[in-house]
């Protein structure tokens, strides 16, 4: 029977997972700080330690020293959340046998464990752990291909997501360019009813006028120079299911009749054709424009803008979610990892503190592309600052991003919805804005948004 101290500081937390190791037949000592720890190791020998990175008087890493040092037997393994990961992998280099991300998934915690007691007693090699825990660990994100995120900001969105999904509202999606808009629809989509129904993505800055009648409502064969073959249109594509219409803004104001005509009666007719064809979808659309100004200079029409905007939900940008930088850097490092055959460890230090400075005006979209280069760079195990683009190292200017910020009229929305999540705190909420106390009460004067 193998021993095991288990180290973790939330005591309901350790007495479940207590629980569960001692239902499957190890022999389970628990400790619930450092100190604790440091005791119970002189006074007996384990076969393995399952330890919290995070403690209230040490690092996990300082029991890993002790273990390595007087006790190089005895396996240890490191549980740890997503801001912490680079401090597991620095582990893993020490001696660490593998690391273990937060929430626990007991079932991945046993095997990582089963691993650690049979594997042979020699010097770990890093290769072969972290491959193993990239594929127990954060493939299934990947999988998924949404990251919900730990910010205030993503809880908030996430909690919209939760409650309009199971509806039928139509849904317009807020947010600056690269925010992962479309990955917010689809998470919409597949907490909703029509989850197992199609989900059909339009780049509507992408489709020519010239055709775009075509493509959203498909035609019969000879109806054109061209029409070689009849040809399903998206409304039908996504008939049962959900058609996120991406950059509304840019449809042409003639097409902006037939969508909004086609929505008002669930009929669609092919170009070319004399029938009529019934659909029932559910649309979610999303913009990076200022929709309530296209309608006031009357470039979007205001019928089309109600009823597309039944619910809005507001993707905040990269810098108000500075606790789920290095999530999505993760995320997207087994993405990359993947797709060009490499095994990346992670990030240095340095890289981590370069990414926590800058701006990120491109937001997911120019971190993901970031790290994809980054990684095809990398010859060794961790991402360096050398490799990163020399966009990178511009320190966050707080005068810049405020214009940047306020440029267009969604402005209103955002102090609000800041001023919620910061519990009224105006603090808080210029934090959260990424902005100066100065600039929000003028804001808040020239909106005259009372408190």
């Amino acid at each position: 029977m193998a021993k095991v101290l288990l180290v973790e500081d939330d005591v309901a937390f350790c007495k479940m997972l207590e629980t569960f190791l001692l239902k499957k037949g190890y022999d389970v000592q628990t400790s619930h700080t450092g100190k604790d720890a440091f005791a119970s190791i002189k006074k007996e020998r384990f076969d393995l330690v399952l330890t919290d990175v995070r403690l209230p008087d040490f690092d996990g890493t300082e029991i890993l020293a002790e273990l390595k040092t007087n006790f190089p037997t005895t396996r240890v393994i490191l549980m740890t959340g997503y801001a912490e990961v680079n401090l597991a992998v620095d582990a893993i280099k020490k001696g660490a046998f593998d690391y273990i991300s937060k929430p626990v998934n007991p079932e991945t915690m046993l095997q990582t464990m089963q691993k650690a007691l049979a594997g042979p007693t020699e010097k770990n090699k890093v290769e072969e752990k972290k491959k193993s825990s990239l594929k127990k660990e954060e493939v299934a994100s990947h999988k998924k291909s949404y990251v919900a995120g730990i910010s205030d900001a993503s809880k908030k969105l996430n909690d919209y997501i939760k409650l309009v999904a199971p509806t039928n509202m139509s849904v317009l999606i807020i947010g600056d360019s690269g925010t992962g808009k479309e990955y917010v629809a689809k998470n919409i989509h597949d907490q909703s009813k029509r989850a197992k129904e199609a989900f059909v993505a339009v780049d509507c800055g992408a489709i020519p006028k010239e055709i775009a009648s075509s493509e959203f409502f498909g035609h019969i064969k000879g109806s054109f120079t061209g029409a070689v073959n009849d040809k399903i249109g998206h409304f039908e594509a996504a008939n049962g299911g959900t058609l996120f219409l991406d950059e509304i803004g840019n449809l042409s104001y003639e097409l902006q009749v037939q969508l909004l005509r086609a929505l008002q009666e669930r009929h669609i007719k092919p170009v070319g054709s004399n029938k009529e064809i019934q659909v029932d979808i559910r649309v979610i659309a999303a913009t990076n424009e200022d929709l309530q100004k296209a309608v006031e200079e009357g470039d979007f029409r205001e019928d089309l803008f109600h009823r597309l905007n039944e619910f809005s939900v507001l993707v905040p940008p990269l810098r108000q979610r500075n606790e789920d930088l290095m999530l999505f850097a993760d995320y997207f490092l087994d993405k990359a990892n993947q797709e060009l055959e490499k095994d990346i460890v992670g990030f240095s230090d340095e890289t981590i503190a370069v990414f926590n400075q800058y701006a990120w005006p491109g937001n997911l979209r120019e971190l993901q592309n970031i790290i994809k280069r980054s990684v095809l760079l990398t010859e060794e195990k961790l991402i360096h600052t050398k490799v990163l683009p020399s966009q990178v190292f511009k320190e966050k200017n707080t005068q810049e991003k405020n214009y940047s910020l306020f440029k267009n009229k969604n402005e209103e929305e955002l102090i609000i919805n800041a001023l919620e999540e910061a519990g009224g705190n105006k603090s808080k909420a210029a934090r959260i804005l990424d902005i100066d106390r100065k600039t929000l009460y003028n804001k808040l004067k020239q909106y005259d948004i009372k408190l």
